[in-house]
């Protein structure tokens, strides 16, 4: 119960001393490690960067994200200017090859991205540019990922980042590989060891699709899914961590 209290209070303190978002109406409660986030923010940037700043904390196990987005009246845009501004953005990104091969639908603020790219950065890429777009309530990213691998090849070059990775240890980590699906088993010794881990696997090419396994600590973790993934009121769970 201490280790509650004091995590919960980092976490206000942090998002307290974060200059890029208002804390003032964001709640935190904890329970043996798994955070919830409730509230509202004045924009979905606002909204992504509280979880993130959770995630970093030391001791935060999972995030359960239910925070709100409330746009000011002078922030709120008609859909389809919010679709133009997409695809003028997505054309403009260095990231994306191939911005003709992603389509956009707008309802009520909420974006959902579909179509194809070569790289899961090129996926990571793509929502993180629309994020900061005004008016937007949410983001539904469907991309997928052309798949090109060879399963050895892919395997080897996981392993291989891993190592190189000073936040993961590599030993600890086991790489299965299912055609263009990476499943990672093992155990991490946290929340940002877990994401890079996640982070390597996506790293390779042709990867399609990343299931994480991985314990924290030595303590069971609800499988995670892929980025097309969650709800905001599931406990934070992706493929990615963009």
């Amino acid at each position: 119960m201490d280790t509650d209290f004091r995590l919960r209070q980092d976490i206000l303190d942090e998002l307290q001393y974060e200059p890029s978002i208002d804390a003032a109406h964001i709640g935190v409660a904890v329970e043996d490690g798994i955070v919830t986030l409730t509230g509202h923010v004045r924009s979905y940037a606002e909204k992504h960067a509280a979880e993130r700043i959770a995630e970093r904390v030391n001791g935060v196990r999972a995030i359960a994200e239910e925070i709100d987005v409330r746009l000011p009246e002078h922030k709120k845009t008609a859909d389809d200017e919010i679709a133009g501004r997409v695809l003028k953005i997505l054309a403009w990104g260095a990231a994306i090859s191939d911005p003709e091969d992603i389509t956009v639908k707008v309802e009520k603020g909420f974006v959902t991205l579909e179509g194809t790219v070569d790289w899961h950065f090129q996926r990571a890429a793509a929502e993180n540019s629309v994020r900061v777009l005004t008016g937007v309530t949410g983001i539904d990213n469907q991309l997928r990922i052309r798949p090109r691998m060879n399963v050895v090849d892919v395997r080897h070059g996981i392993r291989e980042a891993l190592k190189r990775n000073a936040e993961t240890e590599a030993e600890d980590i086991d790489v299965e590989v299912s055609g263009s699906h990476v499943i990672l088993h093992g155990k991490v010794q946290s929340l940002r060891a877990r994401a890079m881990a996640e982070r390597a696997a996506w790293s390779a090419p042709g990867v399609t699709a990343v299931e994480d396994r991985l314990r924290i600590d030595g303590r069971p973790w609800r499988d995670r899914q892929a980025p097309d993934r969650c709800t905001d009121h599931q406990v934070r769970s992706h493929q990615a961590t963009t």
